[in-house]
């Protein structure tokens, strides 16, 4: 059952406090290498009961999962089906984001992520001055294909690379950071520190350092857009109104902080996990790469198949009962959108990754009020590198030497590398 793998999760969290490489630290604490696919266990469980009450702290002793944990809860609430985990996310009345105030808001300050009701709709609506479609084509133009071709450019005549480490984990930072209107000579650095941030529960004072130093990053840039706006995210948050109300530096810092690792992590995995599902369906992958038309349904069944992100966390507000299970006002609830995204009572053979089924809505952006705002951005972003990489990587395929390629993690998932080979091609002049 689940259990196993988070025994094995708990081993992997305590081997990653002696990481140094930050990066490597944040997979290890997430499962990466550890969990290899924690779905038969979902499933098994989901079969038994939409909705679980699990023992956390007989299963993790004194090691929390990560650093969204509510910290002192000694119970949690799973939710594994479709229908259970859309109930949750629609009633934010009922199930609170707040407990993220108490976890992630200590390095990141008071974001949305921990918001409710009136005062999340308020911050929402500012904050998503910055994402809008005319926004987001300009990024594509102005941003994302440059990036990408770069990218794909120190590659291309090689005729074989790493496409997590070579492309798709390098390429969503910078895009963010450029959005941000961030100085390149900073990049590198901003995303260290982003993943950092999100360390904190293998590394707390390593957290809290990156969160200063991030802060200490973003000040002088919106210090500098409140005086004169550029064409960035940063100016739009610093000159942003709603009824009167702006938005204060802190909220802004806040925000960012959240960005950071969202933008950065979650794309990174999501379209890595989609070439993992395509290159390991060849005939699939030629079908796409021959009709357009077909990219959009397959960037939404990587996402169903495998999110990026297994889990997000909520707090019950009160009393109440959730598929026949009674939960306790301020119990933890988790809300598993991998499991919910594999639900057989919504998607026949769940399991099998499948660009030609039937389209019906997932939840790997979530639903409700605390929808992924970033949504459109980051399906923007992998349309743009499967676009790049059918017309500049001919004859694109696994490299048929590579041993045991996979997807791996229980929170955070994503395959390791992606090796491959393909026809050399000439750079392209930008």
């Amino acid at each position: 059952m689940l259990e196993n793998d988070v025994h094995t999760l708990r081993q992997a969290y305590a081997d990653a406090r002696d990481e140094t490489d930050p990066f490597e630290k944040f997979n290890r604490a997430q499962g990466m290498g550890a969990v290899r696919d924690p779905y038969p266990d979902l499933a098994a469980m989901r079969a038994q009961g939409a909705v679980h009450k699990l023992n956390l702290a007989a299963l993790m002793g004194d090691v929390h999962l990560t650093a969204d944990n509510l910290m002192a809860a000694s119970e949690i609430y799973t939710v594994l089906s479709y229908d259970a985990v859309f109930e949750v996310l629609r009633d934010g009345a009922r199930f609170s984001s707040a407990g993220y105030q108490k976890s992630m808001g200590v390095v990141m300050g008071h974001t949305i992520l921990g918001m409710d009701g009136e005062e999340h709709l308020r911050h929402r609506s500012l904050l998503s001055r910055a994402f809008t479609p005319r926004a987001i084509e300009r990024w594509e133009s102005e941003l994302v294909r440059p990036i990408v071709n770069e990218y794909v450019d120190r590659l291309a005549a090689r005729g074989h690379a790493d496409l997590v480490r070579e492309l798709t984990f390098p390429f969503p930072v910078r895009v963010v950071a450029a959005m941000m209107g961030l100085p390149e000579a900073d990049h590198a650095r901003f995303h260290r520190l982003a993943v950092e941030l999100i360390s904190v529960a293998v590394d707390w004072e390593g957290g809290i350092r990156a969160a200063r130093e991030l802060r200490a990053l973003f000040a002088p840039v919106v210090a500098a857009r409140r005086r004169t706006a550029r064409d960035d995210l940063i100016s739009v948050l610093a000159h942003a109104e709603l009824d009167g109300m702006h938005l204060s530096d802190e909220a802004i810092y806040a925000f960012l902080c959240l960005l950071a690792p969202a933008g950065a992590e979650t794309t990174y995995r999501s379209s890595s996990n989609l070439l993992f599902g395509l290159l390991t369906h060849p005939d699939q992958f030629d079908a796409v790469r021959r009709d357009s038309s077909l990219v959009p349904q397959t960037i939404e069944e990587g996402l169903r198949w495998e999110p990026p992100l297994l889990g997000i966390l909520r707090t019950a507000s009160a009393d109440t009962e959730l598929a026949g299970v009674a939960i306790p006002a301020g119990a933890p609830v988790s809300v598993n959108l991998g499991g919910a995204n594999r639900d057989p009572s919504r998607w026949s053979e769940p399991d099998r990754f499948d660009v030609f089924r039937e389209q019906k809505p997932h939840l790997a952006f979530a639903i409700g009020p605390h929808v992924c705002l970033g949504m459109h951005l980051a399906r923007m972003e992998t349309r743009v590198l499967l676009q790049t990489l059918f017309e500049r990587l001919p004859n694109l395929r696994l490299d048929p030497d590579a041993k045991d390629v996979h997807i791996t993690g229980l929170i955070f998932r994503s395959p390791r590398e992606l090796p491959v080979r393909f026809d050399p091609a000439r750079p392209i002049a930008m």
